[in-house]
């Protein structure tokens, strides 16, 4: 690499044009003019008086190695021949009024565990992958047309003490036996306070050192591709930490965030907004999302805090600064996320982008052309919160409201979804899934399996926290690991074995992932009988029609009355119910004209049933 920045590069950093702004900024390894090996330094401190490298190459002396301006661009450079893999560093920078403060690197590839707070020099190539084949058919394939069930996962509480080289080993082999198509990492970029979850970041290109280094973690990425599992990171461009070494007021000004802190605060968060108004922001979160996407072969980016970003008034009980047109609407965000989309799907093709948005913010999965976000997915918070909530109630009290299982079928085909049971619900007092199932032990377990089925054949695609799988009944602590020890018990052992049957009939069924984005795929057979808390609906595919019945009261019904437009015979080929009633039936005929299926339906069950066309007169 060229020990001089290139102007070009600098050009589109500055412009808000970038997508490889970490190719120029950041630490690097080059050679000088002089034939000799070094590290070039580079900074954006546009306000800065002066800027110099301190490390334990130089005794962190602010006066040892001093930084040069790169002309108007508001980058600092530097190139350091006694720096070597391995040392720490930052940023001295003297603010406008004289004051020296000390940075880490916005850039580095590798930083300090905490408590710490240093970046480290460092060199992420020289890790030789073996997922081409994963990597070739990413660009290939339609992911709306494809199975998605994603296992969410906190790396440190999943199994407590596993670094990123024993997590390739099992966690990996975790996933395939469950039958899980992909795995979410909570955020891993480099973050001070445990507590966050990872939320609030100090180094963005950073993968966090609490599990290894960053070629340990492209083990674990490489071990999920040729085991056949994609990998989604969690990523938070919408908001940064308040830390000293962080992005807050980077030299000595708001440079990173807006100089207004009615945009430039999170106060429910108490973390700083960025400003992305500002077009070296852009570039910043641009180049980081296509960096992870590039040299760690990340396969989607779920982007958090979306309505956050968005929404200028989010959070702030209407304190805000309207934008030019006195909305609240964040115009400079809609502007972002169209860049992000087009930089993304141009520069890393079969990548997704997956919105965590709890609005009816418009057209947030459709593309930019058509005048969306150009987001690939979007979470469906409306479809989880209405679950839930229903889900909670005492059956006696559920058929009241029965517009809760149904009222998401009015707009779910407005959107690309993913139906999520997040790290979000089971935390902060809300209970875990099974916890917020009335009933007895028993009935507890029955709703859990008959709420997983109807998930799943519900039209989009799946999500679930570690720990939902095996029905652990205490809210997620990130401090401690899941609570294995329940896999002792048969009902837990048994849950997760049904999880993991219910992953290999839905990866083998098209019905229930082909046609998620339309009419097409999904026909109401039952859908006003509050009364007795039953939907019935019908999914199709290529390979036919799937019949789907769910009885959400301990109250048998045998049989229950399904009416379709056509004689069939039903094959039964899930349910819920450990020793569910025999599994092959026909329909009857109406003088009507249609047809009768009468299902034996028990107490909270979800049964699957393929449909076999026949005629009439058989």
């Amino acid at each position: 690499m060229n020990a001089y920045l290139d102007e070009v590069a600098l050009y589109l950093f500055n412009e808000g044009k970038s997508a490889y702004a970490y190719r120029a900024l950041g630490c690097h390894s080059v050679c000088t003019e002089d034939g000799y090996d070094a590290f070039r330094f580079a900074v954006w401190a546009p306000n800065a008086r002066a800027v110099s490298v301190v490390g334990s190459f130089n005794g962190w002396n602010p006066e040892a190695d001093p930084m040069e301006p790169c002309g108007t661009t508001g980058v600092w450079q530097a190139c350091i021949g006694i720096a070597h893999i391995g040392d720490t560093y930052k940023y001295a920078i003297q603010t406008k009024e004289g004051r020296l403060i000390y940075k880490a690197d916005p850039f580095a590839f590798y930083s300090q565990n905490r408590p710490e707070t240093a970046s480290i020099v460092w060199d992420i190539g020289g890790y030789e992958w073996r997922d081409t084949a994963h990597m070739e058919a990413r660009g290939q394939y339609d992911p709306h047309q494809s199975p998605m069930s994603i296992y969410e996962v906190h790396l440190g509480s999943w199994r407590a003490g596993l670094d990123y080289e024993a997590l390739a080993f099992e966690l990996v082999n975790y996933l395939v036996d469950m039958g899980y198509t992909h795995v979410e990492l909570m955020p891993l970029c480099e973050y001070p306070l445990d507590d966050s979850w990872g939320y609030q970041i100090t180094g963005y290109y950073s993968i966090t050192a609490r599990y290894g280094t960053p070629q340990q973690f492209k083990a674990l990425v490489d071990a999920c591709h040729r085991a056949g599992i994609g990998v989604i990171l969690d990523w938070v461009p919408a908001h940064f930490t308040r830390d000293a070494h962080g992005l807050r007021r980077f030299d000595g000004t708001a440079l990173y965030e807006h100089p207004d802190p009615r945009r430039g605060e999170q106060p429910q968060w108490g973390t700083m907004l960025f400003n992305l108004e500002r077009s070296e922001v852009q570039s910043f979160l641009i180049s980081n999302a296509v960096f992870f996407l590039k040299e760690y072969h990340i396969d989607a980016l779920r982007v958090d805090a979306v309505s956050c970003m968005l929404y200028l008034d989010y959070g702030r009980d209407g304190d805000y600064l309207p934008n030019r047109f006195g909305g609240n609407e964040n115009l400079a965000a809609v502007d972002f996320f169209t860049r992000l989309s087009k930089a993304v799907h141009r520069e890393c093709p079969g990548a997704l982008l997956i919105a965590e948005e709890s609005t009816a913010f418009p057209h947030v999965s459709a593309p930019v052309e058509e005048g969306g976000l150009g987001f690939d997915f979007k979470w469906n918070m409306g479809w989880m919160n209405d679950t839930l909530s229903y889900c909670k109630l005492d059956s006696l009290f559920r058929r009241y409201h029965h517009d809760k299982l149904t009222f998401s079928m009015c707009y779910a085909f407005s959107e690309h979804y993913i139906l999520p049971f997040s790290h979000d619900e089971v935390v902060h007092m809300k209970n875990s899934l099974i916890g917020r199932l009335p009933g007895t032990y028993d009935e507890m377990f029955q709703q859990l399996r008959l709420l997983y089925m109807y998930q799943y054949a519900h039209p989009g695609k799946k999500l679930l926290f570690m720990g939902g799988e095996f029905g652990q009944f205490a809210e997620w602590d990130f401090r401690a690991s899941l609570d294995w020890h329940l896999l002792d018990y048969p009902r837990h052992a048994a849950i997760r074995e049904f999880v993991k049957a219910l992953n290999r009939f839905y990866r083998n069924s098209p019905a229930l992932y082909a046609r998620d984005d339309g009419w097409e795929g999904f026909e109401w057979r039952s859908v006003d009988d509050s009364a007795h808390s039953v939907i019935a609906f019908s999914r199709f595919g290529p390979e036919g029609e799937l019949l789907c019945c769910f009885n959400f009261t301990p109250v048998a019904h045998r049989p229950y009355s399904v009416r379709l437009p056509f004689a069939a015979t039903l094959t039964r080929v899930m349910s819920s119910l450990e020793q569910p009633s025999p599994g092959v039936l026909s329909t009857v005929p109406e003088e009507s004209g249609e047809y009768r299926a009468e299902i034996p339906l028990g107490p909270y069950e979800a049964v699957y049933y393929r449909l076999t066309r026949r005629d009439a007169a058989e």
